[in-house]
């Protein structure tokens, strides 16, 4: 698997401000969504990720989630299954299995913390019985931990474990994980803002948010024909990334999303949609990276 993902946006039912905060998923607009990125140059998608809302969603919301964008998808699909624990995690990556998805995208544990031999030990495990190929995925901003290269190494040598998302945003350890891992260990990076960098680096190709507002645009850094050029694609829209990744998150990208008519939905509770000033704001930052 290569080239440009994206933790796909689930779209709530009604887009307006007063949406119920238990609004049912709106399956429809979730698959207009995939036609939508995939028309625009995404390579393949990730539902169920961190921006996703996953850990809103119920065990059965996540699986139907998972197949109506296996359903729907032309590419891959890299289903997020990662939970608190290992029983949760196999059974959600069971479901995905299920579903339809090609690969499971496995989020360190969180909550708790744990030391990076357990880790390994929970990695090897659930990739002796996961029946998808198992991608790890480091999130140090929302999980407090960060899979140390040494680690990452280890796994990579398992033949279950094929690749691995880092959001660290940290390029020194990502390159100390390229080098730890052997050519057909899929790298990807989770951080809009240094994808350039991190093909240069020596990355497969990312799991990019921002990539639900601009997808065409991501597509650009990966399918550039020289590094110079890709930064320059990737310099159009790292302030809109840090706006949707940073500022705003979640809301602040469904509104970027529906800024561009793309069928974003709702957010579920706690979130709340952002005000008309950040909206204003928002759409402002997608016509600058578009022009």
């Amino acid at each position: 698997m290569h080239g440009t993902g994206l933790p796909l946006a689930t779209p709530f039912e009604n887009s307006e401000r007063d949406a119920p905060a238990d609004a049912d998923v709106d399956h429809d607009a979730l698959a207009a969504l995939v036609d939508w990125v995939e028309q625009r140059g995404v390579d393949f998608i990730v539902p169920c990720g961190s921006n996703s809302e996953a850990p809103l969603l119920t065990r059965e919301e996540r699986a139907a989630v998972v197949e109506t964008v296996a359903d729907a998808a032309d590419g891959p699909v890299l289903a997020g299954t990662g939970a608190e624990g290992y029983r949760r995690t196999l059974a959600y990556t069971r479901d995905a299995a299920e579903a339809g998805a090609d690969a499971a995208l496995v989020v360190t544990p969180y909550y708790y913390d744990h030391a990076m031999d357990a880790l390994a030990d929970y990695y090897r495990r659930l990739a002796d019985e996961s029946p998808l190929p198992v991608y790890l995925y480091s999130v140090p901003a929302f999980t407090g931990t960060r899979l140390a290269p040494e680690t990452v190494g280890e796994l990579a040598t398992h033949p279950n474990v094929a690749g691995m998302k880092d959001s660290s945003g940290d390029l020194a350890a990502f390159k100390q994980i390229r080098a730890r891992t052997p050519d057909d260990f899929d790298l990807f990076v989770g951080s809009g803002g240094v994808y350039a960098d991190a093909l240069a680096a020596g990355g497969d190709g990312g799991v990019l948010a921002v990539a639900n507002v601009v997808p065409e645009l991501a597509d650009a850094v990966h399918s550039a024909d020289s590094p110079a050029s890709a930064r320059d694609a990737n310099d159009a829209f790292v302030e809109l990334n840090d706006l949707v990744t940073g500022a705003h998150g979640i809301p602040g990208l469904k509104a970027a999303m529906r800024s561009r008519g793309a069928p974003a939905g709702a957010v579920r509770a706690p979130f709340r949609p952002v005000d008309d000033a950040t909206a204003t704001e928002l759409a402002a930052a997608v016509e600058a990276a578009l022009d």
